[in-house]
Protein backbone atom coordinates (compact mmCIF):
# COMPACT_ATOMS: atom_id res chain seq x y z
CA UNK A 1 0.00 0.00 0.00
CA UNK A 2 2.91 2.64 0.66
CA UNK A 3 4.54 1.46 -2.21
CA UNK A 4 1.37 1.98 -4.21
CA UNK A 5 1.17 5.84 -2.47
CA UNK A 6 4.64 6.59 -2.98
CA UNK A 7 4.45 5.71 -6.68
CA UNK A 8 1.54 7.72 -7.16
CA UNK A 9 3.22 10.56 -5.28
CA UNK A 10 6.58 10.03 -7.39
CA UNK A 11 4.19 9.99 -11.12
CA UNK A 12 2.26 13.39 -9.42
CA UNK A 13 5.53 15.14 -9.07
CA UNK A 14 7.06 13.88 -12.58
CA UNK A 15 4.01 15.04 -14.33
CA UNK A 16 4.15 18.31 -12.49
CA UNK A 17 7.80 18.80 -13.70
CA UNK A 18 6.51 18.17 -17.21
CA UNK A 19 3.84 21.04 -16.84
CA UNK A 20 6.52 23.35 -15.43
CA UNK A 21 8.63 22.43 -18.22
CA UNK A 22 5.63 23.12 -21.03
CA UNK A 23 5.05 26.30 -19.21
CA UNK A 24 8.92 27.39 -19.33
CA UNK A 25 9.05 26.59 -22.94
CA UNK A 26 5.74 27.56 -24.42
CA UNK A 27 6.24 30.35 -26.80
CA UNK A 28 5.81 34.08 -25.28
CA UNK A 29 4.97 36.96 -27.03
CA UNK A 30 7.71 39.14 -28.96
CA UNK A 31 7.78 42.60 -27.72
CA UNK A 32 5.43 44.74 -29.62
CA UNK A 33 8.73 48.18 -28.42
CA UNK A 34 11.38 46.05 -30.26
CA UNK A 35 10.29 44.68 -33.96
CA UNK A 36 13.90 43.70 -34.73
CA UNK A 37 13.68 40.21 -32.71
CA UNK A 38 11.83 36.81 -33.92
CA UNK A 39 11.46 33.26 -33.14
CA UNK A 40 13.46 30.60 -35.46
CA UNK A 41 12.28 26.95 -36.17
CA UNK A 42 14.00 26.37 -32.63
CA UNK A 43 11.99 28.65 -30.58
CA UNK A 44 14.91 30.76 -30.23
CA UNK A 45 15.02 34.41 -30.06
CA UNK A 46 17.49 35.90 -32.85
CA UNK A 47 17.83 39.15 -34.16
CA UNK A 48 16.14 40.69 -37.29
CA UNK A 49 19.10 41.09 -39.60
CA UNK A 50 17.61 41.34 -42.56
CA UNK A 51 14.56 41.62 -44.53
CA UNK A 52 14.49 37.73 -44.75
CA UNK A 53 14.54 37.70 -40.43
CA UNK A 54 11.64 40.21 -40.54
CA UNK A 55 9.03 38.19 -42.82
CA UNK A 56 9.53 35.49 -39.56
CA UNK A 57 8.60 38.27 -37.74
CA UNK A 58 6.02 39.33 -39.53
CA UNK A 59 4.25 35.67 -39.81
CA UNK A 60 3.92 35.86 -36.30
CA UNK A 61 2.49 39.18 -36.42
CA UNK A 62 -0.41 37.88 -38.70
CA UNK A 63 -0.85 34.56 -36.92
CA UNK A 64 -1.48 36.75 -33.87
CA UNK A 65 -4.08 38.96 -35.45
CA UNK A 66 -5.65 35.95 -37.09
CA UNK A 67 -6.24 34.07 -33.55
CA UNK A 68 -8.19 37.24 -32.31
CA UNK A 69 -9.86 37.90 -35.50
CA UNK A 70 -10.46 34.51 -37.00
CA UNK A 71 -8.60 33.48 -40.18
CA UNK A 72 -8.60 34.98 -43.16
CA UNK A 73 -10.16 32.90 -45.68
CA UNK A 74 -8.69 31.92 -49.13
CA UNK A 75 -10.50 31.51 -52.69
CA UNK A 76 -13.17 29.06 -51.55
CA UNK A 77 -14.71 32.11 -50.55
CA UNK A 78 -14.61 34.38 -53.37
CA UNK A 79 -17.16 34.07 -55.96
CA UNK A 80 -18.67 36.65 -58.71
CA UNK A 81 -18.95 39.88 -57.89
CA UNK A 82 -22.14 40.25 -59.81
CA UNK A 83 -21.93 43.81 -59.78
CA UNK A 84 -25.35 46.17 -58.97
CA UNK A 85 -26.05 49.76 -59.92
CA UNK A 86 -28.92 50.34 -57.45
CA UNK A 87 -28.37 54.41 -57.98
CA UNK A 88 -26.60 56.76 -59.88
CA UNK A 89 -25.82 61.11 -59.33
CA UNK A 90 -24.20 63.52 -60.93
CA UNK A 91 -21.67 65.45 -58.43
CA UNK A 92 -20.05 67.72 -60.86
CA UNK A 93 -17.12 66.58 -61.71
CA UNK A 94 -17.62 63.01 -60.96
CA UNK A 95 -20.21 60.55 -60.77
CA UNK A 96 -21.98 58.79 -57.83
CA UNK A 97 -22.76 55.32 -58.15
CA UNK A 98 -24.91 53.38 -55.33
CA UNK A 99 -23.74 49.88 -55.93
CA UNK A 100 -23.78 46.14 -54.36
CA UNK A 101 -21.44 43.53 -54.59
CA UNK A 102 -21.43 39.80 -53.71
CA UNK A 103 -18.36 39.81 -51.14
CA UNK A 104 -18.93 36.06 -50.84
CA UNK A 105 -21.92 33.53 -51.25
CA UNK A 106 -24.96 35.01 -48.91
CA UNK A 107 -23.33 38.31 -48.47
CA UNK A 108 -23.90 41.58 -50.68
CA UNK A 109 -21.56 44.60 -49.63
CA UNK A 110 -22.88 47.93 -49.98
CA UNK A 111 -21.04 50.51 -51.71
CA UNK A 112 -20.82 53.90 -53.18
CA UNK A 113 -18.42 54.29 -56.55
CA UNK A 114 -16.90 57.70 -57.31
CA UNK A 115 -15.83 58.15 -61.34
CA UNK A 116 -14.54 61.10 -62.43
CA UNK A 117 -16.00 62.26 -65.78
CA UNK A 118 -13.27 63.20 -67.34
CA UNK A 119 -12.81 59.04 -66.99
CA UNK A 120 -15.59 58.28 -68.41
CA UNK A 121 -15.65 60.71 -70.95
CA UNK A 122 -12.01 60.12 -72.42
CA UNK A 123 -10.02 57.26 -73.56
CA UNK A 124 -7.43 58.46 -71.24
CA UNK A 125 -5.01 56.40 -69.18
CA UNK A 126 -6.17 54.57 -65.98
CA UNK A 127 -6.04 56.58 -63.11
CA UNK A 128 -5.53 55.68 -59.16
CA UNK A 129 -7.92 54.67 -57.03
CA UNK A 130 -8.73 54.35 -53.52
CA UNK A 131 -10.76 52.10 -51.02
CA UNK A 132 -12.73 55.02 -48.98
CA UNK A 133 -12.97 53.84 -45.54
CA UNK A 134 -15.53 55.25 -43.27
CA UNK A 135 -16.14 55.88 -39.25
CA UNK A 136 -18.30 54.96 -37.30
CA UNK A 137 -21.89 55.66 -38.15
CA UNK A 138 -25.10 53.48 -37.38
CA UNK A 139 -27.61 55.98 -39.89
CA UNK A 140 -25.68 56.64 -43.18
CA UNK A 141 -22.67 54.21 -42.38
CA UNK A 142 -20.83 54.87 -45.77
CA UNK A 143 -22.96 57.51 -46.84
CA UNK A 144 -20.47 59.92 -44.62
CA UNK A 145 -17.19 59.70 -46.57
CA UNK A 146 -19.39 60.94 -50.05
CA UNK A 147 -20.90 64.00 -48.65
CA UNK A 148 -24.34 63.04 -47.31
CA UNK A 149 -23.05 62.75 -43.73
CA UNK A 150 -21.02 64.98 -40.91
CA UNK A 151 -18.96 67.76 -42.30
CA UNK A 152 -15.30 66.89 -42.66
CA UNK A 153 -15.39 63.17 -44.00
CA UNK A 154 -15.97 63.49 -47.85
CA UNK A 155 -13.12 62.56 -48.71
CA UNK A 156 -14.09 59.79 -51.52
CA UNK A 157 -16.03 63.18 -53.09
CA UNK A 158 -13.45 65.26 -52.62
CA UNK A 159 -10.41 62.33 -54.09
CA UNK A 160 -13.21 62.04 -56.77
CA UNK A 161 -12.94 65.89 -57.44
CA UNK A 162 -8.93 64.98 -58.05
CA UNK A 163 -9.27 62.76 -60.91
CA UNK A 164 -9.43 59.59 -58.22
CA UNK A 165 -12.18 56.58 -58.55
CA UNK A 166 -13.40 56.25 -55.27
CA UNK A 167 -14.53 52.37 -53.53
CA UNK A 168 -16.63 53.46 -50.11
CA UNK A 169 -17.78 50.38 -48.09
CA UNK A 170 -20.04 49.95 -45.97
CA UNK A 171 -18.87 48.38 -42.59
CA UNK A 172 -20.63 45.08 -41.08
CA UNK A 173 -23.02 45.97 -38.85
CA UNK A 174 -23.65 49.40 -39.21
CA UNK A 175 -26.65 51.23 -41.06
CA UNK A 176 -28.26 48.78 -43.36
CA UNK A 177 -25.81 46.23 -43.95
CA UNK A 178 -26.29 43.95 -41.56
CA UNK A 179 -24.13 40.31 -42.16
CA UNK A 180 -24.98 37.24 -39.89
CA UNK A 181 -21.32 37.24 -39.00
CA UNK A 182 -22.05 33.41 -36.84
CA UNK A 183 -24.16 32.01 -40.25
CA UNK A 184 -21.57 33.15 -42.91
CA UNK A 185 -18.69 31.81 -40.88
CA UNK A 186 -16.86 34.56 -39.37
CA UNK A 187 -15.40 34.88 -35.85
CA UNK A 188 -14.93 39.36 -35.78
CA UNK A 189 -16.60 41.97 -37.92
CA UNK A 190 -12.75 43.12 -38.21
CA UNK A 191 -11.74 39.98 -40.13
CA UNK A 192 -15.26 40.86 -41.89
CA UNK A 193 -14.51 43.64 -43.48
CA UNK A 194 -11.23 43.09 -44.19
CA UNK A 195 -13.06 40.39 -46.55
CA UNK A 196 -15.40 43.16 -47.94
CA UNK A 197 -12.36 45.60 -48.54
CA UNK A 198 -10.30 42.82 -50.60
CA UNK A 199 -13.26 42.07 -52.16
CA UNK A 200 -13.85 45.59 -53.28
CA UNK A 201 -10.48 45.67 -54.76
CA UNK A 202 -11.01 42.79 -56.99
CA UNK A 203 -14.46 45.06 -57.89
CA UNK A 204 -11.35 48.04 -58.69
CA UNK A 205 -9.05 45.05 -60.69
CA UNK A 206 -12.20 44.52 -63.67
CA UNK A 207 -12.52 48.56 -64.35
CA UNK A 208 -10.68 49.20 -67.32
CA UNK A 209 -9.80 53.06 -66.37
CA UNK A 210 -8.56 51.93 -62.89
CA UNK A 211 -4.63 51.38 -62.31
CA UNK A 212 -4.42 47.81 -61.43
CA UNK A 213 -2.27 46.64 -58.32
CA UNK A 214 -1.58 49.69 -56.49
CA UNK A 215 -4.53 51.37 -54.81
CA UNK A 216 -4.74 53.74 -51.76
CA UNK A 217 -6.91 53.34 -48.53
CA UNK A 218 -7.81 56.32 -46.45
CA UNK A 219 -9.56 56.48 -43.72
CA UNK A 220 -11.24 58.29 -40.35
CA UNK A 221 -11.82 56.75 -37.10
CA UNK A 222 -13.21 53.02 -37.39
CA UNK A 223 -12.17 53.71 -41.03
CA UNK A 224 -8.74 54.95 -39.90
CA UNK A 225 -8.16 51.38 -38.43
CA UNK A 226 -9.72 49.17 -40.98
CA UNK A 227 -7.58 50.94 -43.88
CA UNK A 228 -4.31 49.48 -41.53
CA UNK A 229 -5.74 46.02 -40.86
CA UNK A 230 -6.96 45.51 -44.44
CA UNK A 231 -3.22 46.78 -45.72
CA UNK A 232 -1.17 44.13 -43.20
CA UNK A 233 -3.29 41.21 -44.82
CA UNK A 234 -3.60 42.51 -48.54
CA UNK A 235 -0.77 44.18 -50.61
CA UNK A 236 -2.24 45.43 -53.27
CA UNK A 237 -2.72 48.90 -50.56
CA UNK A 238 0.27 50.81 -51.57
CA UNK A 239 -0.29 53.63 -49.36
CA UNK A 240 -2.26 54.30 -46.17
CA UNK A 241 -3.66 57.29 -44.46
CA UNK A 242 -4.68 56.67 -40.89
CA UNK A 243 -6.96 59.66 -39.23
CA UNK A 244 -7.64 59.34 -35.58
CA UNK A 245 -7.82 55.25 -35.84
CA UNK A 246 -5.43 54.18 -33.79
CA UNK A 247 -3.29 53.90 -30.41
CA UNK A 248 -1.55 51.12 -28.81
CA UNK A 249 -3.99 48.61 -27.18
CA UNK A 250 -2.58 49.44 -23.85
CA UNK A 251 -3.09 52.87 -24.04
CA UNK A 252 -6.74 52.97 -25.17
CA UNK A 253 -9.04 55.02 -23.30
CA UNK A 254 -5.87 55.26 -20.43
CA UNK A 255 -6.45 51.48 -20.33
CA UNK A 256 -9.37 51.87 -17.95
CA UNK A 257 -10.70 48.25 -17.32
CA UNK A 258 -14.55 49.41 -18.14
CA UNK A 259 -13.74 49.64 -21.82
CA UNK A 260 -12.54 46.44 -21.87
CA UNK A 261 -15.90 44.84 -20.54
CA UNK A 262 -17.54 42.48 -22.99
CA UNK A 263 -19.43 44.13 -25.72
CA UNK A 264 -17.81 47.41 -25.51
CA UNK A 265 -14.90 49.04 -27.14
CA UNK A 266 -13.00 46.93 -29.09
CA UNK A 267 -14.84 43.96 -27.81
CA UNK A 268 -17.63 44.41 -29.52
CA UNK A 269 -19.12 41.94 -32.12
CA UNK A 270 -18.68 43.97 -34.92
CA UNK A 271 -15.03 44.58 -33.99
CA UNK A 272 -13.28 41.57 -32.07
CA UNK A 273 -15.63 39.78 -29.38
CA UNK A 274 -12.15 37.73 -28.20
CA UNK A 275 -10.47 40.97 -26.63
CA UNK A 276 -12.76 40.60 -23.96
CA UNK A 277 -10.64 37.55 -23.15
CA UNK A 278 -7.79 39.76 -22.40
CA UNK A 279 -8.98 41.98 -19.72
CA UNK A 280 -7.11 42.83 -16.96
CA UNK A 281 -3.88 41.20 -18.81
CA UNK A 282 -4.11 43.68 -22.32
CA UNK A 283 0.10 43.13 -22.39
CA UNK A 284 -0.53 39.82 -23.13
CA UNK A 285 -2.49 40.76 -26.81
CA UNK A 286 -0.82 39.06 -29.41
CA UNK A 287 -0.61 41.52 -31.96
CA UNK A 288 -0.61 45.52 -31.61
CA UNK A 289 -0.74 48.57 -33.92
CA UNK A 290 3.15 48.90 -33.86
CA UNK A 291 3.58 45.75 -35.45
CA UNK A 292 0.53 46.39 -37.42
CA UNK A 293 2.14 49.60 -39.01
CA UNK A 294 5.57 47.26 -39.64
CA UNK A 295 3.71 45.02 -40.82
CA UNK A 296 3.39 47.92 -43.86
CA UNK A 297 6.71 48.70 -44.19
CA UNK A 298 7.76 49.45 -46.74
CA UNK A 299 4.52 51.01 -48.29
CA UNK A 300 4.23 54.23 -46.84
CA UNK A 301 1.91 55.38 -44.11
CA UNK A 302 0.87 58.61 -42.88
CA UNK A 303 -0.91 58.51 -39.54
CA UNK A 304 -2.85 61.63 -38.00
CA UNK A 305 -2.80 61.48 -34.22
CA UNK A 306 -4.29 65.16 -33.14
CA UNK A 307 -3.75 66.62 -30.01
CA UNK A 308 -7.20 66.59 -28.70
CA UNK A 309 -8.17 62.92 -29.83
CA UNK A 310 -10.71 61.76 -27.17
CA UNK A 311 -10.48 57.86 -28.44
CA UNK A 312 -6.93 57.88 -29.60
CA UNK A 313 -3.88 59.17 -27.32
CA UNK A 314 -1.45 60.90 -29.74
CA UNK A 315 1.63 60.15 -27.40
CA UNK A 316 0.71 56.66 -27.80
CA UNK A 317 0.96 56.96 -30.59
CA UNK A 318 4.75 58.14 -31.02
CA UNK A 319 5.46 55.16 -29.37
CA UNK A 320 3.53 53.07 -32.13
CA UNK A 321 5.41 54.89 -34.76
CA UNK A 322 8.92 55.08 -32.90
CA UNK A 323 8.55 51.15 -32.70
CA UNK A 324 7.54 50.41 -36.32
CA UNK A 325 10.16 52.84 -37.94
CA UNK A 326 12.58 50.10 -37.01
CA UNK A 327 11.16 48.13 -40.02
CA UNK A 328 11.31 50.73 -42.21
CA UNK A 329 15.02 51.72 -41.65
CA UNK A 330 15.69 48.05 -42.75
CA UNK A 331 14.02 48.91 -45.91
CA UNK A 332 16.06 51.70 -45.66
CA UNK A 333 12.66 54.02 -46.37
CA UNK A 334 12.21 56.05 -42.69
CA UNK A 335 10.44 58.73 -44.52
CA UNK A 336 7.64 56.46 -45.69
CA UNK A 337 6.29 56.27 -42.30
CA UNK A 338 4.94 59.42 -41.39
CA UNK A 339 2.99 61.17 -38.34
CA UNK A 340 1.20 64.29 -37.90
CA UNK A 341 -0.53 66.06 -34.62
CA UNK A 342 -2.77 68.55 -35.26
CA UNK A 343 -4.13 70.61 -32.69
CA UNK A 344 -7.63 69.49 -33.06
CA UNK A 345 -10.40 67.34 -31.63
CA UNK A 346 -11.35 63.41 -33.03
CA UNK A 347 -11.96 64.82 -36.54
CA UNK A 348 -10.69 65.04 -39.74
CA UNK A 349 -10.45 68.79 -40.94
CA UNK A 350 -9.88 70.83 -44.08
CA UNK A 351 -6.02 71.27 -43.81
CA UNK A 352 -5.37 67.39 -42.64
CA UNK A 353 -7.56 66.18 -45.74
CA UNK A 354 -5.34 68.35 -48.10
CA UNK A 355 -2.38 66.74 -46.16
CA UNK A 356 -3.51 62.96 -46.96
CA UNK A 357 -4.41 63.76 -50.22
CA UNK A 358 -1.08 65.04 -50.90
CA UNK A 359 0.46 61.75 -49.24
CA UNK A 360 -1.54 59.83 -51.23
CA UNK A 361 -0.57 61.69 -54.72
CA UNK A 362 3.20 61.28 -53.55
CA UNK A 363 3.32 57.97 -52.56
CA UNK A 364 1.34 56.67 -55.80
CA UNK A 365 3.06 58.66 -58.24
CA UNK A 366 1.58 60.30 -61.54
CA UNK A 367 -1.66 60.41 -60.79
CA UNK A 368 -3.79 64.01 -61.52
CA UNK A 369 -4.04 66.77 -60.26
CA UNK A 370 -6.72 69.32 -59.33
CA UNK A 371 -7.99 70.49 -62.41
Amino acid sequence: MRIGLLLSFVLVICFSSIAVAQDVTAPKRLPRENLLVYRDAANQLRPVESQADWQQRRAEILAGMQSIMGKLPGDEKRCPLDVQVHEEVDCGQYVRRLISYQAEPGSRVPAYLCVPKVVLENDALPVHAALCLHGTDNVIGHGTVVGLGRPNRNYAGELAERGWVTLAPNYPLLAKYQPDLEKLGWESGTIKAVWDNMRGLDLLETLPYVKHGNYAAIGHSLGGHNSVYTAVFDPRIGAVVTSCGLDSYLDYYDGKPEVWQPGRGWTQVRYMAKLGDYQGRLAEIPFDFHEMLGAIAPRPVLVIAPLRDSNFRHESVDKVATAARQVYLLYDQPNSLQVLHPDVEHDFPPAMREAAYAFLASSLPDQPTKP
